[in-house]
């Protein structure tokens, strides 16, 4: 299961009291969950305006962190073309995901205890938005880099109507340099290859006799040289078109084919070049972004219980693993065990209500008499 339930409940006598119980009955039936303290550390309350005003920011903050983190595992996922090494390098401060969370300590190097709830939200914030606008600019580059390289490989893998042909010839299946003649390359589909050889010398005046070689076949086409008098190109290439020939607009030249390979040899040495760094930085700012939206996570829980609960601050913050299928039941469990922590929760079902509720900046979440949010951990989409 890659779904967690962070929760917190006020301390009954003690907070560890309050772990205790939670702990009780979710072991009873078939061992519900599986859980876990998660620590939050003694943050400046400040003021309720500025609490009740921080509850509605940091809902915007929590769901922008965790679109820039889920932008850059898609990402990452794109660059690496393989989902199980995408999974192997969805880290957090050098542990899995799932470690992270269940064994969560507040960073207090990046995040000051001592700074107002806002500032630190702040920090969140800008933290956040310099990576989003970094991942641009570096997936642009990378994205036009390995656009024209797609580009170039597919003009030289395509069937013969678009294909680059200039490594399907050779310089003596020309006649250069000649002031008369020219020599043209023409596709025909293999089903008028018979029609191609009794006509082509009758097509126009002027077409040298038995000139015509086939240089290349694929599946549906054939690829045909034929020379002829310069003058008569432009009649010759309409009356191909009437038989259903497609004549190929085509010079032989050995320094822009040349330049051609060594174009792709280039890009794709650039590619090489830019792809360690590239996965490198999503790797360490997938950390960052992931490990910013789990705090974000923390001062939710934080600003709400205290809304919730009142002061002196007095609550445990736990981590909820739901066992597969235990859903609905530890739903149920948990909606008994807080029933009367909440008068408006108490006419609501297991399955929690729709609720705004002035203040708590709820908006259309769903509401439960405990301190709810839910953490997806399946960050593979973006």
């Amino acid at each position: 299961m890659t779904e967690f339930w962070l929760i917190s409940a006020p301390g009954d006598k003690t907070c560890q009291q309050t772990w205790e119980n939670l702990c009780n009955v979710t072991s009873r039936q078939n061992s519900l969950s599986t859980n876990y303290k998660f620590a939050i550390p003694d943050l400046k309350v400040g003021t309720l305006d500025i609490l009740v005003g921080l509850s509605d920011e940091l809902g915007k903050l929590d769901a922008y962190c965790e679109s820039v983190t889920r932008k850059i595992s898609h990402y990452m996922g794109d660059v690496l073309e393989d989902n199980h090494k995408l999974q192997e390098n969805l880290l957090a401060n050098g542990v899995d995901l799932v470690t992270y969370m269940t064994r969560f300590q507040w960073d207090l190097a990046k995040y000051p205890i001592k700074q107002s709830l806002r500032n630190i939200s702040q920090i969140v914030g800008k933290q956040v938005s310099q990576i989003e606008g970094d991942l641009k600019s570096k997936a642009n580059a990378y994205n036009n880099l390995k656009g024209s390289l797609q580009n170039l490989e597919r003009k030289a893998t395509g069937n013969l109507l678009t294909r680059n042909i200039g490594d399907l010839v050779k310089k003596e299946d020309f006649v250069l340099n000649s002031d008369y003649l020219q020599t043209l390359l023409v596709v025909v589909p293999k089903a008028n290859q018979h029609d191609w050889h009794l006509k082509y010398e009758t097509l126009t005046d002027m077409i040298v006799p038995r000139s015509t070689k086939v240089l290349f076949e694929d599946d549906e086409n054939c690829l045909c040289s034929v020379t002829l008098f310069k003058r008569v190109v432009d009649e010759f290439k309409h009356k191909c078109r009437e038989n259903r020939f497609m004549v190929r607009e085509f010079t032989y030249n050995e320094e822009e084919l040349a330049a051609g390979k060594t174009e792709i040899t280039k890009l794709e040495a650039d590619k090489k070049k830019q792809f360690g760094p590239l996965v490198k930085w999503l790797k360490v700012n997938f950390g960052e972004c992931f490990s910013a939206w789990i705090h974000v996570k923390a001062l939710r829980v934080f600003v709400e219980s205290v809304l919730r609960y009142g002061l002196p601050v007095n609550f445990q913050a736990m981590l909820l693993q739901p066992h597969k299928k235990s859903m609905r039941n530890l739903r149920t469990v948990l909606g008994q065990l807080y029933s009367h922590l909440d008068n408006t929760a108490m006419a609501t079902t297991s399955e929690g209500s729709y609720m705004d509720i002035p203040g708590l900046g709820m908006g259309n979440q769903e509401y439960y008499p405990y301190v709810y949010y839910k953490i997806n951990l399946d960050l593979t989409e973006a």
